[in-house]
Parts: structure tokens; sequence; C-alpha cells
């Protein structure tokens, strides 16, 4: 069983789905299922920031975006989840999931403002009871020209 087998990658909108399905890229031939999860974060008693038909409606449509890109070469459960923190909202889909790992694209934001918002990512790698692996970044151009050409952005600086 490899890391990779089963990962959970969570998409925050459209733009991420894009990065995130470029990142995994050069992964395909090791990934045997992929299970992705948009989580619509509740305010925990407080008014909803938008209303609900429209964030499922946004949530589809940003993991198609995902699903799209990747369907034809590895198997994609997608999945809308409802939580107060993201983080436990995704650590616990990768439970439920079975998942070997999750794995995401860290998104920018220097570090003070990451620590002013509470930033996902951070709570994610500090508080999985499952592996989390953060993938790099990649143009598409270069994306494409490893996909099948046997080198990985592991072995390659960027």
């Amino acid at each position: 069983m490899s890391l990779f087998d089963h990962i959970v990658v969570p998409i925050a909108n459209e733009d991420d789905a894009i990065a995130t399905a470029t990142a995994l890229s050069p992964h395909l031939d090791t990934l045997q299922r992929i299970t992705a999860v948009h989580v619509i974060e509740k305010g925990g008693g407080v008014v909803d920031k938008a209303p609900m038909e429209k964030r499922l409606s946004d949530a589809t449509r940003i993991l198609s975006a995902l699903e799209s890109r990747l369907d034809d070469d590895v198997p994609i459960e997608t999945r809308v989840e409802f939580g107060t923190n993201p983080a436990e909202t995704i650590v616990e889909t990768a439970l439920d999931a079975n998942a070997t790992a999750i794995a995401f694209l860290p998104r920018g934001g220097n570090r003070f403002v990451r620590l002013l918002s509470g930033d996902t990512a951070d709570r994610l790698v500090a508080n999985s009871e499952v592996p989390v692996v953060s993938l790099h970044a990649v143009d598409e151009a270069r994306s494409s020209r490893r996909v099948g050409s046997g080198t990985n952005d592991s072995e390659v600086s960027g």
C-alpha cells in the first residue's frame, strides 16, 4: 500500500481545483483513487454567508472543475461536507473514506495573515490522524510535459 493509493483532496474554489489538478498530474501513475471534498463552513449559530442552495451549487461547480481535469485518469468521488472547522471536517472525511493520505496544495498568504486568519492548512497538518501531503505547485506547461515522461516534481527543482 502506498501513501497515494487513496487520497482526500480538499478543494476551496475553482482556481484551487485547477491548480490542484495540475499539481496532481505528475503523480497520476501512483494514484488509485481520489476523494475530492469541498467544505461548506457553517457559522456555528450565526447566519450563513450565502443561501444554502447557492453554496451547494457553487460546491458542485468547484468539484466539477477538478473532476473534469482528472476523471479520465483516476476514479474520483466528490463530496460536499458541512462543518464549523474545515480542517476537522477534512480529517473526518479522510477517516470516513479510509483514505491513505490527505493531499493539498497550500494557498498563498504570508505567515502573519495565516496566523490572524487561523489557516486551515496549519490546523490540518498539526491535528490530522491521517498522513498529510503538501503538493508542489507546477505550471500547466511543465506539468503537461512531465505526464508520462517518468519525471515527477520531487525530482525537479522548481
